[in-house]
Parts: C-alpha cells; sequence; structure tokens
C-alpha cells in the first residue's frame, strides 16, 4: 500500500469485529515502530501487546466510560516511556514527542495490514498499569485498540460517534495550523 493511500485510508474507528492477530502481525507492527526517528536514535518507546481475553477482560475495567466499543478489539497496545529513556535538551523533553511519531508509524503499519488501530486517552493510568505490571515511574501514554471493521455499527456508540464512523470528521483548513516563515 502506498503511504498516501495509508493515510487517506487510517481512521480511528470503533465499530470493531474480532480478527486473529498473529505473532507475525505483531512482529511486523513492532518493526515498523523501530523505524521511528528518535532524539539520538534513543527509541523511548515500550509496548505490550494485549491479546490474552482474561487481560484484556481486566483492562475493559480501567476505561473511562463511554469507550465500551473497545470490548470488540482483538488487542489492545500499552504504549508507555519515560523521560530519561530520552533526550532532555533544556528543557524540550523529547520522550513523548518519539514515542508518539514510533505509534503513528504503527497505526500505519496496521492499516496496511487491513487492521483499525484506534488511540485512546479515557482510561484510569494508575488501574491499567497496576493490571499490566507496568512499574509506577513509567507514564502509560496510551492504548492502541486494534481490530478489524464491522460491517455493523457498534450499539454502544452515541451519536457523534455514529456519526464519526459514517464520515470522517471534519480537518482543520490548513490555513488554521501552518504558517509561512514566521508565526502570525
Amino acid at each position: 500500500m502506498e503511504l498516501q493511500v495509508a493515510l487517506e485510508k487510517r481512521r480511528a474507528y470503533r465499530s470493531l469485529a474480532p480478527v486473529t492477530i498473529t505473532n507475525n502481525d505483531i512482529e511486523q507492527l513492532a518493526k515498523a515502530a523501530q523505524l521511528a526517528p528518535s532524539c539520538f536514535n534513543k527509541q523511548p518507546w515500550r509496548f505490550i501487546f494485549i491479546r490474552d481475553e482474561s487481560v484484556l477482560k481486566e483492562l475493559h475495567s480501567a476505561l473511562s466510560k463511554g469507550n465500551e466499543w473497545i470490548h470488540k478489539a482483538s488487542m489492545m497496545i500499552a504504549v508507555f516511556s519515560k523521560k530519561e529513556f530520552d533526550c532532555t535538551l533544556s528543557d524540550r523533553e523529547y520522550y513523548l514527542f518519539d514515542t508518539g511519531m514510533a505509534s503513528a508509524i504503527l497505526m500505519l503499519k496496521a492499516t496496511e495490514l487491513g487492521l483499525v488501530a484506534h488511540p485512546i486517552a479515557g482510561y484510569n493510568q494508575k488501574k491499567a498499569k497496576e493490571i499490566l505490571g507496568i512499574p509506577e515511574d513509567l507514564k502509560l501514554i496510551t492504548f492502541i485498540n486494534v481490530g478489524k471493521l464491522s460491517d455493523c455499527l457498534d450499539e454502544s456508540l452515541n451519536e457523534r460517534q455514529i456519526e464519526e464512523e459514517k464520515q470522517r470528521p471534519k480537518r482543520d483548513e490548513l490555513s488554521e495550523f501552518i504558517y509561512y516563515d514566521k508565526y502570525s
């Protein structure tokens, strides 16, 4: 799949259907993330690929209300890091930026593999870290929920989420976020 096609096809769908995710699939996702750029090649990202149904069910208890659609995800990926894994130059901490780039590349690879990869912010970090055994000094940045796009809308979705399933949410105009030569 061409990069532009993957960029246009990638969507944060919530209506998921079960799909078998193999060790080979996980390795392909990890190898894609491995190629991401990072400050001085420090590669601060860490991922836990969760497929075990009992662990997934336990993680569901850490999700915020409105994320019930994740119960149909075939895999959740915990994305975590810490400041000390990466560069800090003056007051600039790069670990979140670099981990974000690796996560974006992983999500594009998932799209290429015919999967939906939807990152979320709605979870209880402390509870999720306890379930997964992530040490307290590491920051759980996001979960990327992975499945196959369902032919049917998930019954747990609210009206806004249903509209977002049917049509890509509006993107900001370029003029709203780009500047030439200086901020103005």
